[in-house]
């Protein structure tokens, strides 16, 4: 009897963050694909805090991985019982604009914790670090990609996972130009994770004795706080309109910019404590909010995009994760169910490019 080897499709995942690690996940189970995912950093991580996760965003998670209501509490996830809107400057301050009651159960997680217990169900063989992607050029058998280190590899179909400056998205929308690049959504934000034990010293005991999402409005910014880590931390947030584009995206930020931001806040209930709040940190940073208003495609032969390397939205409700997760739903289930990679990323693309033109009405 010969010893026949079956082929398996190989597949690359450009991309560490949530969105990679989610679909690498969803790929797992499928004996037929060989999947290796490339993160561009030293380590896997992710930016900022809290996440959150609507019931519909948790479902998609769960035909995933099935087990996904263990994960999110192994990473500290905490329901989400209410959003309570307030008022944060002016002769209103301190005022209830409303409360928004969750009639389904939505989550928050801290990004760093889901990546984690993401990644803790993947084999250590198929996760590759320090790869930065610099070079793709696409063959009659497969796609070469070259990396920053020198590493080339040859694969059947490439999923770009990349995010919002993606590399991948400039070699799928043939776009050397930049004009489906991402642009200025014209705020900035900074964050910081603090203690529930500070939050309450600074900001009161109030705001804290139900599980709650806060959000302040008021002249220029807005104030954002929510709990994580089981009810042990609290994101701190405050965002701002940008009066020019940033030449960073990241800036440093002082106390001096804070108090200009919000000069007509700090009579108010909020403004102070969190100034405090997040100017508690090594490195203050603004980081300049950007997303992508236009994509002609989703797929160019054997390479797609997925999650803000597609689609990037400004980080406000988790819709951006949801979205990721829907994408590496739809493209587990082809990849599944077709032999051909080129015609399961064509079919990916061509329902993606439909939800789009139904979302923007045209």
């Amino acid at each position: 009897m010969s010893n026949l080897s079956v082929h398996r499709t190989r597949i690359a995942i450009i991309g560490g963050g949530l969105a990679g690690t989610v679909l690498a996940n969803a790929l797992l189970p499928m004996a037929h694909l060989d999947m290796h995912l490339f993160e561009a950093d030293a380590c896997f991580s992710e930016r900022g805090a809290a996440i959150g996760l609507s019931s519909t965003a948790q479902s998609a998670l769960k035909h995933i991985i099935p087990s996904a209501d263990e994960l999110l509490a192994k990473a500290g996830a905490v329901p989400m019982n209410s959003t309570r809107t307030m008022i944060g400057s002016g002769v209103a301050a301190a005022s209830l604009v409303l409360d928004l009651p969750r009639t389904t159960q939505g989550k928050v997680v801290h990004r760093g914790s889901l990546l984690r217990e993401l990644l803790s169900g993947l084999p250590s063989s198929m996760l590759h670090t320090g790869k930065k992607l610099t070079d793709m050029e696409s063959t009659d058998d497969g796609i070469e990609l070259t990396f920053e280190d020198g590493y080339m590899a040859r694969f059947d179909a490439v999923v770009g996972a990349d995010g919002i400056f993606s590399r991948v998205r400039k070699h799928v929308t043939r776009d050397p130009g930049g004009v489906y690049a991402a642009s200025p959504a014209g705020f900035w934000d900074c964050r910081n994770l603090v203690t529930v034990e500070k939050a309450r010293d600074v900001l009161g005991q109030d705001l804290f004795r139900v599980h709650r999402q806060y959000g302040w409005i008021g002249n220029g910014a807005f104030i954002m706080h929510d709990v994580l880590d089981h009810g042990h931390k609290i994101q701190c947030v405050i965002s701002g309109v940008e009066a020019k584009q940033a030449k960073n995206r990241a800036t440093p930020l002082s106390r001096h910019d804070l108090n200009l931001v919000l000069k007509d806040w700090l009579d108010g209930p909020i403004a102070k404590g969190m100034i405090e709040l997040v100017l508690d940190q090594d490195n203050p940073q603004r980081f300049s909010q950007w997303e992508h208003k236009s994509t002609p495609t989703y797929s160019d032969g054997r390479t797609c995009i997925m999650g803000d390397a597609a689609h990037a939205t400004t980080p406000w409700q988790g819709y951006g994760l949801g979205l990721a997760i829907e994408d590496a739903v739809i493209l587990s289930t082809l990849l599944a169910e077709t032999s051909s990679c080129r015609g399961a990323l064509d079919e990916f693309s061509a329902g993606r490019m439909a939800m789009q033109a139904w979302t923007l009405g045209d």
